[in-house]
């Protein structure tokens, strides 16, 4: 009887990543005869849950996850921890590692939070150390994500009204108080950009310590917006939030009559008190300093800073959607909540490109593909429009070196073009569908420019090394024929 394994996938988003790290890991262990039960813990929430019978029978545990997961119901299991993009692209060695507990880490009940009964744990807790700073920070951003596209939308939909005449003379339509556009920026812009960085701080800490770490955490996010340092300021004190919290509920000891005012009364207030004039008196000054100088900074770019901006952009999206571009999406995100818009454009394209540049590639060239390549190249046009660049990653996951380079040298193209061009984009998601949305692109034939010059770049470098290693490997079938 084959090995029965069990899994959990989670990408920041909780979209793309998510489900193909699950399709890949259930592929595997159907090839390596094993029986799989994967928990896909999406953007709607969690499907297909584990029971406490699938993993009480379990064999082997994977996590491919880019954020915290529930350990808790782990506890005595041997459990391999890797990330979404080495699920999708290793599979069968990840189920094969976790069935050989080869790189493991046994999940003992005294590395959970010490929480009381009230508290359900939801998170990594702060006990396994820095290495987890990471996830709990992308636990925070993978929240802030669908308020950010929601927020950021609609206050790009307010602009498409256009201007009116008032007294004061021609102004924004948003600008009249009262009218259907400036009720559209306000749920926009106050209530949805507004609350990104309370709640991009609130999860943090809630990562971090549970339960009892959210209302500090959101607090203290409030407090960095009121002081305006920003997106930096937010994630200092979602990490503030969440050790201190968790080291309070560590440190604090209470008659078993007493326990249950901990979570509702006593970690709260202490927690709140502290983190709120530690951002006043100590953290916030600084971090609004720098917040002021990055942004500054920015503003300021031109010629070859431009450049290296954008040639960087390209680099670091080298993972295709996956943690890393996600960080360099919040970047953007963060140039955005401080005004400065080029920075998105450039993000957005490097987002674009490499799916549509893969799709040019397999038009162009449809010697080099499968019929079911090509089948996905028309598929990964869509998603590149969508700015969904994980369209590109069942390309990549094949033909790693021929196609990883054109993708993220084409993005580098079109974001260094883009800020060259001075080309600035207002909403933070939406791909091409923003173009039909006035006032939201500031140079419509310039983005578009920067899209297909790009995606060209690219599709010309997947095509030039594909066919050189075709070209190798017929060298290689006739000299072995020879």
């Amino acid at each position: 009887m084959g090995k029965r394994v069990v899994a959990i996938t989670s990408c920041i988003t909780g979209i793309a990543h998510t489900y193909m790290a699950a399709k890949a890991l259930e592929n595997a262990a159907e090839e390596l005869g094993y029986e799989i039960s994967v928990e896909k813990q999406g953007a709607s929430g969690a499907e297909d849950v584990l029971s406490a019978e699938d993993i009480a029978a379990a064999d082997a545990v994977v996590f491919a996850t880019d954020k915290a997961v529930d350990e808790s119901r782990f506890v005595g299991k041997d459990v391999l921890i890797i990330s979404c993009d080495a699920g999708i692209k290793d599979p069968k060695g990840a189920i094969e590692k976790a069935v050989s507990k080869t790189g493991t880490v046994r999940i003992s009940g005294e590395e959970q939070p010490a929480t009381s009964v009230e508290v359900t744990t939801t998170g990594s807790s702060a006990a396994s150390g820095a290495s987890t700073i990471f996830k709990h920070i992308m636990n925070g951003v993978s929240h802030m994500l669908p308020i950010v596209v929601a927020g950021g939308i609609l206050t790009a939909v307010s602009y498409a009204f256009g201007n009116v005449l008032s007294d004061s003379g021609i102004v924004w339509a948003f600008e009249a108080e009262g009218t259907l556009p400036y009720y559209i920026r306000q749920v926009g812009v106050t209530f949805g950009l507004g609350m990104m960085v309370p709640v991009l701080s609130a999860f943090i800490a809630d990562s971090v310590a549970d339960r009892p770490g959210f209302v500090p955490g959101l607090i203290g996010g409030l407090i960095a917006v009121q002081i305006q340092s920003g997106f930096i300021g937010g994630i200092l004190a979602g990490l503030f939030a969440g050790y201190l919290t968790y080291w309070l509920n560590k440190a604090i000891k209470l008659p078993p009559a007493f326990t249950g005012l901990k979570p509702i009364l006593i970690l709260p207030l202490l927690s709140t008190t502290i983190v709120g004039l530690g951002m006043y008196y100590v953290i916030g000054t600084p971090v609004a300093a720098l917040t002021a100088a990055i942004t500054s900074f920015l503003s300021s770019l031109n010629g070859a800073g431009n450049v290296v901006l954008g040639i960087v952009c390209g680099l670091l999206y080298f993972d295709l959607g996956g943690a890393v571009s996600k960080v360099l999406y919040a970047f953007a995100i963060g140039a955005l909540d401080a005004g400065v818009y080029g920075p998105m454009a450039a993000v957005m394209l490097c987002g674009m490109v490499p799916p549509i540049g893969v799709a040019f590639a397999t038009f162009f060239k449809r010697s080099l593909w499968t019929q079911e390549e090509r089948d996905s190249g028309k598929a990964a046009i869509l998603l590149g429009f969508s700015y969904i660049t994980e369209g590109a990653i069942p390309f990549a996951t094949s033909y790693p070196l021929q196609v990883l380079p054109g993708c993220m040298i084409g993005g580098a193209v079109a974001a260094v073009m883009s800020l060259l061009m001075g080309i600035e984009c207002t909403a933070p998601h939406g791909g091409i569908f923003l173009l039909f949305i006035p006032n939201v692109i500031n140079n419509i034939p310039g983005f578009l420019i920067c899209l297909i010059v790009g995606s060209l770049v690219c599709a010309a470098i997947v095509i030039a090394l594909m066919t050189l290693r075709q070209n190798k490997g017929k060298a290689a079938g006739g000299q072995q024929t020879a």
